[in-house]
């Protein structure tokens, strides 16, 4: 039996239900949208600094927003924004951002990667990774490195991670997918399920890809869709999936996967939230209190540095 939808969460469902169907939007269009969706989000604690800096990637610069917390850093945390590779910013995760920083001691940097449709596979994942190199040469401590993100940015992290293992790139002690992307198979329950799910259905999921990488031969790509992937010898991971989300499954076979191939992998479910719910903490009760889950289970994830 399906777990009902958070009723804090029907209500913001219910107030966005007037609006044009995002695959209606220019990508200028849901790129404001989606920014107009950042006062969902609480409000995040002070740290000792935040500033913008810019990074470089092979044909330029991107922007990139270090946190630095009160106390000693203990980890360096590269974190990719959600947004379906289309859309989101470095506004769009400031306030988890802030809360990872303060509450676990990290120094988190926020990746400003380049967005399709303009920039397609790819590009968003040549810039991640490129941010990811450059902050263990130059932002890093002695302590864990890791790598993670939200949706999108989930899929990006994973691919970041495959990239690392298989190009010998920075050592990885962990990672974080949050209702990550891993395939692209509009054909499993949870798509089927979820079809027409707020915010996201299998209609916004084509949309999304379509802009990213338009080719679906390519999708296949492990880079692409990292359940595709050999995954022995990744970094141990903490995946967090919502119930009423069309992505549940494939984030839930990607941590199965991810321990079939001898990777530690932690899973954490919320049966009646919906997909972007770490975006919804100033309106959604539950979604708030999952914050505290997951500093909780990162601390976890890295007590054995």
């Amino acid at each position: 039996m399906t777990t009902p939808v958070d009723p804090a969460i029907a209500a913001v469902a219910a107030a966005a239900a007037a609006a044009p169907p995002l695959t209606s939007l220019t990508p200028e269009q849901a790129r404001a949208r989606v920014a107009a969706g950042n006062s969902s989000c609480a409000n995040g604690p002070d740290l000792r600094s935040v500033r913008d800096i810019r990074l470089p990637v092979a044909d330029g610069q991107i922007g990139a927003r270090v946190y630095t917390p009160h106390a000693a850093p203990r980890a360096t945390f590269v974190y990719l924004h959600g947004g379906g590779w289309v859309t989101g910013d470095l506004d769009y995760s400031d306030e988890l951002c802030r809360f990872l920083a303060d509450r676990l001691a990290w120094t988190v940097v926020s990746v400003d990667y380049r967005l399709a449709p303009e920039h397609p596979f790819p590009t968003p994942l040549d810039d991640a990774y490129a941010a990811l190199r450059h902050v263990a040469a130059e932002i890093a401590g002695n302590g864990p490195l890791g790598v993670g993100g939200d949706s999108a940015g989930g899929n990006l992290a994973a691919a970041c991670t495959l990239r690392a293992r298989d190009e010998h790139g920075p050592r990885l002690d962990f990672q974080v997918l949050l209702y990550p992307v891993t395939d692209h198979d509009f054909t499993r329950a949870s798509y089927q399920t979820h079809a027409t799910a707020f915010p996201i259905g299998v209609a916004e999921m084509r949309w999304f890809w379509d802009h990213y990488l338009p080719d679906p031969e390519r999708r296949d790509l492990p880079l692409a869709s990292p359940l595709r992937a050999e995954l022995a010898g990744l970094p141990p991971a903490h995946i967090v999936v919502a119930g009423h989300d069309p992505l549940r499954d494939e984030g839930v076979a990607y941590a199965e996967r991810l321990r079939a191939a001898g990777v530690k992998a932690s899973l954490a479910e919320y049966p009646s939230l919906t997909h972007g719910f770490f975006r919804l903490t100033g309106v959604v009760p539950a979604a708030r209190a999952a914050v505290d889950d997951l500093i909780d289970a990162l601390q976890l994830l890295t007590e054995d540095h």
